[in-house]
């Protein structure tokens, strides 16, 4: 019998640690075999997410060393509660390889009929107000200028909700307090997938080939954990 191979999805954060190192990704993110420590930076940023979610989604005040968010909170949330503004978080909204809306998980599309998950992301908020709707991406590092994570989000929510014609994506950088933001009609997407589409179809190649060479680069040094690589721990490059 044959092992079950699992169908070809992905996640943006996973094409990103696939260009970065195809060794490291297929170790920390497929296989799984090796374990990314989790530094005060990502435990900090997950804390902050929980918080800001809990504020928006429970009304639960924020936390001491978080107040200072209120700010965006209050711009974010701003309607909630009045008719016809939907104010959710933590969304995770799943498109099949036909750009369709699906399930998250495969075996809830199979269930549901539904064509299997392909592409995955989260809305850490989502703010639908009829044909418009709001995006918006908690970031707690430095800024780092990639609307692409933002186009794809607006993907999601064109797929899974019909009646939006418009999407604002909004990454508010808490550590900088700013935001960096970019608007999306639904007649962009074809043009947007068209730019992305050399890159999945690499990853693609990969996944169904296993195809994961290392690849040295600036994180070789001091931030990869994959110990069986030649270039582990190596500033050569």
């Amino acid at each position: 019998m044959n092992a079950y191979v699992k169908p070809f999805a992905w996640s943006y954060s996973r094409l990103k640690n696939y260009e970065s190192c195809p060794k490291r990704h297929w170790h920390v993110d497929i296989n799984k075999d090796v374990k990314e420590e989790q530094g005060e930076a990502l435990l900090w940023g997950n804390e902050v997410h929980k918080r800001l979610a809990d504020r928006i989604g429970k009304g639960t005040p924020l936390a001491a060393g978080t107040e200072k968010f209120e700010k965006w909170v209050q711009k974010v949330s701003a309607g909630q509660g009045n008719p016809g503004v939907q104010v959710l978080v933590e969304q995770q909204l799943a498109i099949d390889a036909n750009f369709a809306p699906t399930a998250w998980f495969e075996s809830e599309a199979r269930r549901a009929g539904k064509g299997l998950p392909w592409y995955r992301g989260i809305g850490d908020v989502l703010k639908i107000v009829g044909p418009v709707a709001l995006i918006v991406d908690w970031k707690t590092g430095k800024v780092l200028e990639d609307s692409q994570q933002l186009a794809l989000m607006a993907s999601c929510v064109f797929a899974h909700y019909p009646e939006v014609l418009k999407v604002r994506s909004l990454f508010v950088w808490l550590k900088d307090d700013c935001e960096t933001k970019e608007d999306y009609h639904r007649n962009d997407m074809p043009a947007m997938w068209k730019h992305l589409w050399p890159r999945i179809e690499a990853l693609k190649h990969a996944h169904e080939n296993t195809l994961y060479p290392p690849k040295a680069g600036a994180l070789c040094r001091r931030y990869c954990p994959v110990a069986a690589c030649p270039h582990y721990g190596s500033s050569n490059w």
